[in-house]
């Protein structure tokens, strides 16, 4: 059964369409990414998995309950970070988590959960004095009242500093390790890359691309930099690297040989220059990153 499922999920409001037939799965235990830019539909979309709002048409289930006529069984098993979570100016971080603990009938301790988030020193102080990446900590561990099933968090790293960031990829991966099944929205594109298990990336309400990460990047025209240090760079050696089909550049950096390659072999690569008589010293690929994949997907006509 999956985690999420939206089917054929469109949205419209007048004549704005925010979104368009949207078909997303996300199996349990998954760590999934939800990405576009700014006004993509990326809100929307969760705001229809809470039922904040109706869909125009298609349908969406979580846990396999349908996301509008079991909203209510639905809360009860999964936790929620909004984006721009709010607090109640006036009570302590220790309150808003025994509210939540209340409200869902858990006996988890509020103040192990606050120190998972890294705030046990805030325990007693009133919310209205917190920093942004201290209200996002909070609805972080109210988010984990209750060990949820999923959590479905919209922006969680917003406000966080980096280490704050590092903390909580942490916790995420910890949840998905115990079989929690976590679906995200972020335009952090490093935050995606590093925990996610597949990323759905949408522009216009429109899901342009779903894969795993590595699949995303083959799809794409994004390149890889493999850097070749050698004895002494030659012209022929810069000849044989650009000579092998898939090679889009070839640089000099003092001893390096620095090729931008789509599809090229490195292998191929490292034996065309090596033919030269160049001896390889050393070489390092580095991949594509994720912010190279979103742009691709989201600026560029990708293929069908």
């Amino acid at each position: 059964m999956p985690a999420i499922e939206l089917s054929g999920v469109s949205k419209r409001y007048g004549d704005v369409t925010a979104l368009t037939d949207l078909n997303i799965t996300v199996d349990e235990g998954e760590i999934y990414g939800f990405l576009g830019p700014n006004g993509a539909g990326k809100s929307t979309a969760i705001n229809i998995l809470l039922d904040f709002v109706r869909p125009t048409t298609g349908s969406a289930t979580i846990l396999g309950y349908d996301a509008q006529a079991d909203s209510q069984a639905i809360r009860q098993r999964i936790g929620v970070l909004p984006e721009g979570f709010s607090v109640y100016d006036r009570l302590t971080a220790r309150k808003h988590v025994e509210f939540a603990i209340d409200s869902k009938n858990a006996t988890n301790d509020p103040d192990a959960l606050l120190d998972r988030v890294g705030i046990p020193e805030a325990a007693d102080r009133k919310a209205g004095g917190f920093s942004t990446g201290m209200r996002q900590r909070l609805g972080l561990a109210i988010a984990l009242v209750g060990d949820p099933e999923m959590l479905l968090l919209d922006e969680p790293s917003s406000g966080l500093d980096p280490n704050g960031a590092r903390e909580m990829r942490s916790i995420l991966t910890e949840e998905a390790n115990r079989g929690t099944t976590v679906f995200f929205s972020s335009h952090i594109l490093g935050q995606v890359e590093a925990i996610c298990d597949h990323a759905g990336i949408l522009q216009n309400g429109t899901l342009v691309a779903e894969d795993s990460i590595d699949a995303l990047r083959e799809a794409t025209d994004a390149t890889t930099t493999l850097t070749v240090t050698l004895d002494a760079v030659t012209d022929d050696a810069v000849a044989a690297a650009n000579a092998i089909p898939g090679v889009s550049e070839v640089s000099v950096d003092a001893s390096d040989l620095v090729v931008r390659t789509g599809d090229a072999s490195k292998t191929d690569v490292l034996d065309a220059i090596e033919s030269t008589g160049a001896t390889v010293q050393d070489f390092a690929t580095e991949d594509a990153s994720l912010d190279d994949v979103f742009s691709a997907y989201t600026t560029e006509e990708m293929p069908a």
